[in-house]
């Protein structure tokens, strides 16, 4: 099962040659998300500097700017994203997506849904951290577990 590590920080702290450490040593790859899309398969020069990501989602949905911000995997390789779609409504809450960047699914919530992580004794419950509210919700799949 293929475990996630999430690198956080300000702005030209090292997250990125940190990053790009890890994925080299553990035969990784890197995910960016720049709260304005999602980028993956990077290419890594011999300067060990990342280049050439591949655009995995652009977060529109009907032509919707679906901001993504939390990020969680479940056990089949799909991207879990919370969504700020700031005031379309319809639209904040969580996005599904597939290893191939095909749109899965939404779960659709009355306010921008900020954070989520997959939790329980089977972590097979949604947990979504929303502006005003905490959601929590059964799936149909398992988060995906430490290494």
């Amino acid at each position: 099962m293929p475990c996630l590590v999430a690198i956080l920080g300000p702005t030209a702290t090292g997250k990125s040659r940190l990053a790009i450490e890890l994925a080299l040593r553990h035969g990784g790859e890197i995910v960016n998300c720049d709260s304005t899309a999602v980028y993956r398969g990077f290419d890594i020069g011999t300067d060990n500097k990342a280049s050439n990501g591949k655009l995995f989602t652009d977060c529109m949905i009907d032509g919707v700017k679906c901001g993504p911000d939390g990020l969680r995997t479940d056990v089949n390789g799909n991207l879990w994203c919370s969504s700020n779609a700031g005031r379309a409504v319809g639209y904040s809450g969580v996005v599904v997506w597939s290893p191939e960047g095909k749109l899965l699914g939404r779960i659709r919530l009355p306010e921008v849904c900020g954070n989520i992580c997959f939790g329980g004794p089977k972590r097979n419950r949604l947990f979504m951290a929303a502006s005003q509210s905490l959601y929590a919700v059964y799936v149909s799949t398992q988060g995906a577990g430490p290494g």
